[in-house]
């Protein structure tokens, strides 16, 4: 089976490189193209190439604008031969858009399917990710076997936008507990605790979760670079506060979570990964 790979960000090339690992023909295309230079796979000229090329294409972007220009724009998915095709988008996209996005590519006879991930760069190179899928059934079944090389947990929740609204509603308990790890960690160090003790006793005490064990390296060595950005989480995290508004429920520890890595942006870290939120808090 042929498939397509469309956004080689620091998430999309761990994803798209496990797939050529596991033998998957790839045909590839990236707004900027010298990112696709060490993969060793053909480089479309237009996402609309990579769809005509391609059985399936696997989409991996920042946001919903940009999943819109991508399936609708000059040169874009639906200006290809889309019939029978299916889109795997793995962006965190509005619970909204999604169901545009559906609705746009059956009009042109293919399938959308929402698969937003769980997890980032390290996971995403060992097929270890969990991944959230909404969309058609059948579509689903064929696409399982590309989606098993890079998730280990599916999760099929049929209905449109279900699967975004969890992705978001599971970055509301990332986002928060880096928040408090980082602000914790900050604390422990302004009261005379080194650092590296403060972490391994969070880890052993109320601070034992799966982020902690993600990002306690780059706390211990204040290596920021990007896995998930500060401006992903942030993205989200408004995303999640559309989706309060529109259930008319109240949404209590998001708002503070999204403005401490709304900080970020103004010490222009937006771009380095989200345990730099422990930079933002110390250095308040």
């Amino acid at each position: 089976m042929k498939a397509g790979f469309i956004g080689l960000g620091h998430l999309g090339k761990a994803m798209a490189k496990r797939l050529i690992t596991e033998g998957v023909s790839l045909t590839v295309w990236n707004r900027t193209k010298e990112k696709a230079a060490d993969l060793g796979v053909p480089v479309a000229e237009t996402p609309a190439a990579v769809v005509s090329a391609a059985d399936i294409v696997f989409l991996n972007l920042f946001d919903s604008e940009v999943v819109w220009s991508v399936l609708t724009g000059v040169g874009g998915i639906s200006a290809g031969d889309c019939k029978g095709k299916i889109i795997i988008d793995t962006t965190t996209n509005h619970f909204e858009d999604v169901i545009h996005f559906h609705e746009i590519m059956a009009d042109q006879e293919g399938y959308y399917l929402e698969a937003p991930v769980l997890g980032s760069v390290l996971p995403a190179s060992t097929g270890s990710l969990t991944v959230l899928v909404s969309g058609e059934k059948t579509a689903y079944e064929s696409a399982l076997p590309l989606i098993s090389m890079i998730g280990k947990n599916i999760f099929f929740l049929d209905k449109p936008a279900l699967a975004t609204k969890m992705k978001l509603i599971n970055n509301l308990v990332l986002g928060s507990l880096m928040t408090a790890l980082a602000e914790a960690t900050v604390f422990a160090e302004a009261s005379g605790i080194d650092k590296a003790t403060a972490i391994d006793i969070l880890g052993a005490g109320a601070g034992n979760s799966a982020v902690l064990n993600a990002k306690k390296e780059k706390l211990l060595k204040e290596d920021f670079s990007p896995q998930f950005t500060l401006s992903l989480i942030y993205k989200d995290l408004h995303y999640l506060q559309d989706l309060a508004r529109s259930l008319r429920r109240p949404l209590f520890s998001v708002g503070v979570a999204k403005e401490l890595y709304g900080m970020g942006f103004s010490k222009d870290m937006e771009d380095l990964d989200i345990s730099a939120i422990y930079k933002v808090l110390k250095d308040c």
